[in-house]
Parts: C-alpha cells; structure tokens; sequence
C-alpha cells in the first residue's frame, strides 16, 4: 500500500480496526489497468488511483487477461483485469469478492461507456441517483472511472477514452441477496459503491445511505404510506397490519433518527415506526440511535410512563427495578396497566417533535419477540 494507505490507517489508529476499500475503488483500480492493457498490451501491477480525499491506495491485481478476439471491433482487442476487494475489519458482505473489468475500444467519440457483467446489478425503479436500465454503477466510482482514463488517455497519447467498460463481480448476484439492492429495485447484483473509496469499520454511513434510497424509491413508486421497521419480525407485522408492498418498507434498523430526518426533508404522506418494544422506549426517551452500546432503556423512565397509565408506587418500583424492557412490560400488563400502548403513543411523539412539522402523519406499534403486538399508537 501507498504511504496514503498509512496515514488513513493512521487517522483511524485509535480504533484499533483496520479500514478497507470500496466496489468502487476496486473497479477504478481494474479499469485503470484494463485500459492501460488495452492501449499498451501491459498491465500496470499493482495500480495506483488517486481517491477523492486525495489517498492514493495500491492495488494488486488478481486476473490479467488480454485478448484479440472481437472481429470488426477497433483495434481487436479488449483487455480485463481484477482485484479482491479488501474490506478491513469492516463485517461487509462483498470482502473477498472479486471485482473485474473488461476494457472494450470503442469508435472515436464514443466517450466511456458503463455495461453490467455478470454480478453486476441493473437498475430497475425510478428514484435513485441512475436512470432505469443503467447498470448499477453508483455517480462517483463512474466519475473516478471517467477521470482515470482520462489520465491514461493523455498519457499514452491517445486523445479520449472512447471505451466500453464492463464491469462484473463474481458470485454478486447471490452476494446482492444480503443486501438492499432487490428491494430498491437493482437486480441481477450488487452495486458499485463508494463516495470517498474508503471503507470506515461498522460504520452506520452505508446503512444510513440505504434508508436514504429507500425513502427515494418509495416515493418515486408513489407510495404515501411507508414503514421504518427495526427487523424482519417488524417487517412481517406492518404488512400484517397494513398489507405494504416491498418497496414501502425501510429497513430502519437502529437509525430512527435517520429516517426521520430524511422524511422530513422528504415527506411521505404516512410512516409508521414498528419494532421491539424495548427499542422503542428508547425513541420514547428521546434516543435517535437505538442500538445498545449507544443507548440503554430507560426503566425510570418506564416508571414513570407506568405511572402516568395508573401504576401504584409498588408497580413502578417494580418497573424500576425490572431487569429487562420486556420484564417491566409484562408485569404493567399483569396489572392491566398499558405500558406497550403508552411507549407507542410517547415515541410516536418523539418523532412528531424530529419532524418538525413535516407533513407526515405517525402511528407506533410495538412488537415482542415473536411479533405480536404489545402496543400502539393512534395515528397523528
């Protein structure tokens, strides 16, 4: 790796995790080289591309190959090459998967052009950043793509890169299938991703950038109603309940305030927040981020929603003092007090309160375990 490569490393040092690269620093990395091949018959090795923060990472590549075949093309020649993506310690699904790209010459004012190979998805559905029947090439890697070969143009005194670029990845249309990208209507396999190139260890940027496009999806289909939901036992109880299509569904996950934030910029006629009723009290109590090393349910706060609902003081010590959520939920509702009903109704709220006036009406469910539903809002 560059010295680039260290100082990134060195940036994240106190993390003690080991940052990675994007699909799309990948693909800059192997069409760089592809293309080189395609104008020199050599293949740069390792390649080095330029990031748009300024690092300038070394990639080795995993396949070389340049071939004559192509009758009738230009210069009858097109060249692939490939690099493993490295994803750090990042828990990413597409680490160790092979990104290639195929350089094809076109005829002189052809510019570059983008085509999905194999594990490469095709955009399907209005509303994100590609056209229907783009393949899913994300703006920035096209752009670090476009500008690379610009470079290497000029470099080897070749005027414009007029080139087919192919991208594919192995084994990415079953790789896709743990990612958003069939809901969001990409299908065929995984996009090609990144803003900086760089990929930060369990970082929520990802995540949070799928509500984004999900949100989008959502409304360029025409839905007025759409559902953040924090799992798939939530999922499974909004379309109980309201028989949504895939497409209204927003994989919330913790990231409430995220998907609030964007509806508000972005508003949507209804949404309706559905997950655990211990993950709920924490929007309830003001939390935004609700995974558990960021925010931890409240039980005094419990106790006194439980008193506001006519708990006596022994019932909200009780809650008080429960060792889960879920143990203070179950004794209110031994007591006939509506606890699940009252964390609904508060977080329901909450959320009001981050939409500031949004024109997006709110209702609460809250689910346990098994899915059943403890608690509701009305909606407002």
């Amino acid at each position: 790796m560059s010295e680039a490569s260290g100082g990134r490393s060195a940036q994240l040092k106190h993390t003690g995790l080991r940052p990675g690269w994007t699909t799309g620093a990948c693909a800059t990395a192997a069409a760089t080289a592809a293309y080189t091949a395609l104008l020199t018959g050599d293949f740069p090795d390792p390649v080095t591309i330029t990031l748009p923060k300024g690092q300038t990472p070394a990639f080795a590549l995993a396949v070389e190959e340049l071939s004559e075949e192509g009758p009738g093309e230009p210069a009858g020649r097109r060249a692939t090459a490939g690099v493993v993506k490295d994803a750090g310690d990042d828990p990413d699904v597409t680490h160790g998967a092979l990104v290639r790209v195929t350089a094809r010459a076109l005829p002189p004012g052809s510019g570059v052009v983008f085509k999905a190979g194999p594990g490469v998805g095709t955009v399907t559905r209005p509303g994100l950043p590609l056209d229907v029947g783009e393949p899913a090439v994300n703006p920035v890697p096209r752009r670090l793509m476009r500008d690379h070969l610009a470079q290497v143009a000029a470099r080897h005194g070749s005027g414009e890169a007029d080139v087919e670029l192919t991208v594919s990845v192995d084994h990415g249309e079953e790789i896709a299938r743990s990612t958003w990208n069939p809901r969001l209507g990409i299908l065929g396999g995984l996009s090609i991703l990144g803003t900086t190139g760089i990929v930060v260890p369990y970082s929520c940027s990802a995540w949070i950038d799928s509500i984004r496009r999900g949100v989008d999806v959502a409304r360029a289909a025409g839905r007025t109603h759409v559902a953040g939901c924090t799992g798939s036992t939530s999922e499974k109880t909004v379309v109980a309940e309201y028989g949504l299509p895939e497409d209204a569904l927003l994989d919330m996950g913790d990231f409430a305030g995220a998907v609030l934030k964007y509806i508000r910029r972005h508003p949507v006629d209804r949404l309706t927040v559905c997950g655990g009723f211990a993950k709920l009290s924490k929007l309830a109590a003001g939390h935004l981020d609700l995974h558990s090393a960021r925010s931890q349910v409240d039980k005094g706060f419990l106790a006194d929603l439980a008193r506001r609902g006519g708990a006596d003081e022994a019932l909200a010590a009780e809650v008080a003092a429960a060792n889960t959520g879920l143990a203070a939920l179950q004794s209110c509702t031994a007591a006939g007090v509506p606890l699940g009903d009252l964390v609904a109704t508060t977080a329901r709220d909450q959320a009001l309160e981050v939409l500031r006036g949004a024109p997006v009406q709110v209702d609460v469910i809250c689910i346990d375990r098994a899915g059943n539903v403890v608690g509701r809002s009305t909606l407002r």
